[in-house]
């Protein structure tokens, strides 16, 4: 089963005013909130969903990231391969 993480979409108005849209409420009695862009929210759950279905292994061997690196490269550090990527998004 692939691992979800609750999102809403946050929006700046005409005003330049930012607004949470969360037509199921999800979010409806809390007090703080992050944005995250919705590419990196997608790669997050990515990897939740990576990590969950690994044996650790290709973790250990990751060796040192450097800080400049995107977050996306971890999977073809990790060794998988589009039609994984493409796999994993299907399970969405």
């Amino acid at each position: 089963m692939a691992y979800k993480i609750d999102n809403a979409i946050v929006k700046r108005d005409v005003n330049g005013n930012i607004i949470l849209i969360d037509p199921d409420n999800v979010f409806e009695e809390e007090d703080a909130f992050i944005a995250i862009r919705s590419d990196d929210l997608i790669t997050i759950q990515l990897l939740i969903n990576g990590i969950m279905k690994n044996d650790f292994k290709s973790w250990r061997e990751l060796g040192t990231i450097p800080e400049t690196e995107p977050l996306k490269s971890l999977f073809v550090r990790l060794g998988y391969s589009k039609e994984d990527i493409a796999n994993m998004i299907k399970e969405f």
